[in-house]
């Protein structure tokens, strides 16, 4: 049975790999900063999306935190605000499986839902003017 030296050749043979080789070089791992409308673009969207919870304002905030000084501070913000009521409505929507009391959950899951997005809205209308936002109650979570 040919071993498999024979059958591939000699690795000798085979060429280096090309490491110094400029083509393979990976791509510099600092982005550039935001330029001021991106920066306003990003934070007024991390306010906005928090009608959908916490997960998008801490995903853009990961993101471009480095980037932008604006959208670092409005979506610390955004997920500020949006993580206790998305855990609380997340706890209604299980409890709200539950027959006989499973109602008055479903009922208080959709009002938080429609408070957070409402002040959701109002604080990315608010971003989008390029002037930043403070929600009325808020967890300082990041700081």
């Amino acid at each position: 049975m040919p071993n498999s030296a024979d059958r591939h050749g000699d690795a000798q043979s085979r060429p280096a790999p090309r490491d110094s080789d400029p083509a393979f070089q990976g791509a510099s791992s600092s982005a550039p900063p935001l330029s001021p409308s991106e920066d306003r673009q990003w934070a007024t969207l991390s306010h906005f999306l928090g009608i959908l919870g916490f997960v998008p304002s801490l995903i853009i905030f990961l993101i471009f935190r480095d980037r932008g000084a604006f959208t670092e501070q409005e979506s610390k913000e955004a997920f500020n605000f949006t993580f206790p009521p998305s855990i609380i409505a997340g706890i209604c929507l299980l409890l709200s499986l539950i027959p006989g009391i499973g109602g008055i959950f479903a009922v208080l899951n959709a009002l938080i839902w429609v408070m957070l997005a409402a002040f959701s809205v109002a604080a990315g209308i608010h971003v989008n003017r390029g002037k930043p936002y403070r929600y009325p109650f808020n967890l300082r979570i990041f700081h």
